[in-house]
């Protein structure tokens, strides 16, 4: 951790949740990776299932991926955090995940983290076919993302099954607002704000990049328009990645 002031690497010493890191690190990776203790947990976790895999399609670091992370205004914690981890996770880079974050991955499902994926406080992931989050999306507290309804359903005419699941793709720079819910099925663009409180279930990929959508059901607001992401790159880069 040479590249950390003193007092930023006592702090991150101390919040570190050391019991669960090592654990974890040493348990789902080949000893040459687990050393360099790429994941790191802070405060209290529960390890309901850890069966599945995690893959590291990047570059291998100290912290690299950080669960229950103080980087919000939140800073008391309802002790929630679960990970249920029986499918497949990949971490295509720097990932941080807030407080009282929940991360579930269903046997024979796959969900990416891009570099720079973040979730903020008590933000919800129920993944059982497929969820990708881009490079550079971040999901605001109180968000859910959830690739199935969980339960069967069907035309009481017809007698058509409908699917329960659907994958879940969320483009590269892209801003979920807080308290938003992603069902099955959605496709977003690169460059995309998703406004407070909307509810998302289809592909809004062909209304372009650079957009603003929002709503129940979430519907084209604006058009030309993005966070700026380059403005503030140096700022998160800076207070959110460990570096060695």
């Amino acid at each position: 951790m040479l590249g950390l002031g003193i007092k930023r690497k006592l702090k991150i010493f101390v919040k570190v949740n050391w019991i669960k890191t090592l654990y974890f690190n040493f348990k789902m990776f080949p000893f040459n990776i687990a050393k360099k203790l790429p994941v790191f947990f802070y405060g209290s976790v529960k390890f309901s299932n850890l069966s599945g895999e995690v893959i590291i399609d990047a570059p291998v670091r100290l912290g690299m991926f950080g669960f229950g992370q103080q980087f919000e205004v939140f800073t008391r914690s309802k002790k929630t955090s679960e990970i249920n981890l029986s499918g497949i996770l990949k971490i295509k880079g720097n990932v941080h995940i807030g407080k009282d974050c929940f991360l579930y991955i269903a046997k024979e499902a796959y969900c990416e983290f891009g570099h720079m994926t973040c979730l903020g406080y008590n933000v919800k992931i129920l993944c059982t076919d497929k969820i990708i989050l881009g490079k550079w999306a971040r999901v605001a507290y109180e968000s859910q993302i959830s690739d199935s309804n969980f339960h069967d359903t069907y035309n009481t005419l017809t007698k058509e099954r409908y699917s329960k699941s659907g994958s879940i793709v969320i483009g590269n720079y892209n801003w979920v607002a807080n308290r938003s819910t992603i069902m099955k099925s959605t496709v977003t663009p690169d460059y995309c704000i998703i406004a407070s409180n909307s509810l998302l279930s289809k592909d809004y990929s062909k209304l372009g990049n650079y957009i603003l959508i929002g709503g129940v059901p979430a519907k084209l607001i604006k058009e030309h328009v993005s966070r700026d992401w380059e403005g503030e790159k140096a700022t998160l880069e800076k207070n959110l990645i460990i570096r060695i």
